[in-house]
């Protein structure tokens, strides 16, 4: 899993949009001390979340399973852009034989999970998918029999109140193991200034 922030907008929108309420934009400090208790203050403590909406981040998230894309799917108030079975399939098509126990050479297009009876039924999985390839079928028709630790990658945009609903709820010991580890990756590749703002909604154990 490879996650790089892309765009991140600055700190000094959201105090700004704040500081609108009241018109006290001589108070500010353009995104300095001030402006961050503001948002901690107002958008944290006080739980006027609407006003974190002004922040948004858009991050490229690289070698995630199909069955970790499903559960973010269900986090309604994102933008997601993922990578289309569609149309890079085709990669596969050209590869050798897929066989059980080869783990290395499986995971360059598996999230293996450690469990190696699973993890050798996702290598026949992407086998079988890998033979069906090189027969004339659509790949519109191939892909449903992609099995669910299949890698991909996606552009999400998120802003800052659903991504703190989102770490809340996916870095939680009770979430996937592989949509805890997206959780924090995501926290992760912050800005340090704008991590105040989401710390806590993590979960450390």
């Amino acid at each position: 899993m490879q996650i790089t922030l892309l765009f991140h907008t600055p700190i000094s929108v959201c105090s700004h949009a704040i500081r609108t309420c009241w018109q006290s934009f001589d108070k500010g400090d353009c995104g300095g001390e001030k402006d961050k208790e503001l948002i901690d203050r107002v958008g944290n403590k006080f739980k006027h979340a609407s006003t974190l909406e002004h922040l948004s981040y858009t991050f490229y998230i690289q070698g995630i399973s199909r069955a970790c894309l499903q559960e973010v799917s269900r986090h309604r108030h994102t933008s997601p852009s993922v990578k289309s079975t569609r149309y890079t399939l085709k990669e596969l098509r050209k590869e050798n034989e897929f066989k059980t126990e080869d783990f290395e050479n499986a995971k360059r297009y598996l999230v293996l999970c450690g469990n190696k009876e699973v993890d050798n039924a996702s290598i026949k999985a992407l086998e079988n998918l890998r033979s069906i390839l090189q027969k004339n079928i659509s790949l519109d028709i191939a892909k449903y029999c992609l099995p669910e630790s299949y890698k991909t990658e996606l552009t999400l945009t998120i802003n800052a109140r659903s991504l703190q609903n989102f770490i809340s709820l996916r870095s939680s010991k009770s979430a996937l193991w592989e949509i805890r580890k997206l959780a924090n990756a995501l926290f992760e590749a912050l800005p340090q200034d704008h991590k105040f703002i989401f710390e806590h909604c993590l979960h450390i154990e």
